[in-house]
């Protein structure tokens, strides 16, 4: 501060040695007009003198006045002493507080199988934040769903009720004809969970999950499962008629004419279509549940066993 006052005085001392200076030049020039050329060039010369050196002086003064790193150092340092101290003579120094961030809610892992059998790799919760899956996501849950052990026990059950209707009498029964419906029962499933879960899916940006209520009346959420096969949600996470199982399930409807000899009209393929349409609603149900009807029966049963109350 000392140097800084120093500095403000010099300049004022300039600035008033520089006025006289001028004052008297233009009293001499008044008084006489020899060489007045030059020496009014040399009065403007002082005149710029005196504001480039109070510029310069006034600069000086900004640098100084800046506190040096070693200056500030000390301060900091200073001031962790205080704090120190008063922590030592028993005052209670309040320290900043620390933010901490919300944990995200976390997903409980899912049954990847319904009653220990039925593939469930495509069931979410709908109380977790929402987070789209890509293209190449979408196609392992095709393929989960299409080459799981479970399924080949489906097509077979399927093949049996078939069998026994004797659908498409080209096959004919026996052996031979079991295994004829047996291989068309396993193409349904597989293409149309190629077509519904993935490529379809993929094509239009629609998610091809079961986002899972868990909450709510049975009957609200057993309305709720079985209208998702009308209404889906898209990659942004908006909710939109659902393009995927129709357009997918009606595009493996149409591949199946090409190895189905019986039944290619338009009645026997709405048929199909809303077997298949049907099957999965009866699908997004067992989603629903199962984590319910798991928790009431089976631990409860364990209970039992164990000697709970």
């Amino acid at each position: 501060r000392l140097t800084v006052l120093r500095i403000l005085m010099s300049l004022s001392v300039v600035l008033r040695n520089s006025r006289k200076t001028e004052c008297a030049a233009k009293q001499l020039l008044s008084r006489t007009m020899v060489r007045a050329a030059p020496f009014a060039l040399s009065v403007r010369s002082v005149f710029l003198f005196r504001y480039w050196t109070a510029a310069v002086l006034l600069g000086g003064s900004l640098v100084v006045a800046q506190p040096a790193p070693d200056d500030a150092a000390d301060h900091a340092a200073s001031g962790a002493g205080a704090l120190a101290g008063a922590g030592a003579a028993g005052w209670k120094v309040a320290e900043p507080a620390e933010i901490v961030a919300p944990a995200p809610p976390v997903q409980a892992p899912q049954d990847k199988r319904i009653f220990g059998v039925l593939p469930n790799y495509r069931t979410t919760e709908s109380s977790i934040p929402f987070a789209p899956i890509t293209a190449k996501q979408k196609f392992t849950i095709a393929t989960k769903d299409s080459f799981d052990w479970p399924v080949y026990l489906v097509s077979g059950a399927f093949a049996s009720l078939y069998q026994l209707d004797d659908s498409n009498p080209g096959f004919g029964q026996g052996l031979k004809g079991y295994a004829r419906r047996y291989g068309t029962s396993y193409a349904d499933q597989a293409i149309g969970n190629l077509m519904t879960e993935a490529l379809v899916p993929s094509l239009l940006h629609e998610d091809p999950r079961y986002f899972r209520m868990a909450t709510g009346r049975k009957w609200h959420r057993a309305g709720y499962a079985i209208s998702r096969v009308m209404v889906t949600r898209t990659d942004r996470g908006n909710w939109r008629f659902n393009y995927s199982e129709w357009v997918g399930n009606g595009t493996a409807t149409a591949i199946s004419n090409l190895y189905y000899p019986d039944n290619r009209d338009f009645s026997d393929n709405a048929q199909k279509l809303c077997v298949q349409v049907a099957t999965d609603a009866f699908s997004n149900v067992l989603k629903e549940f199962w984590p319910d009807l798991k928790q009431h029966v089976f631990h409860r049963h364990g209970a039992e066993l164990s000697g709970e109350p």
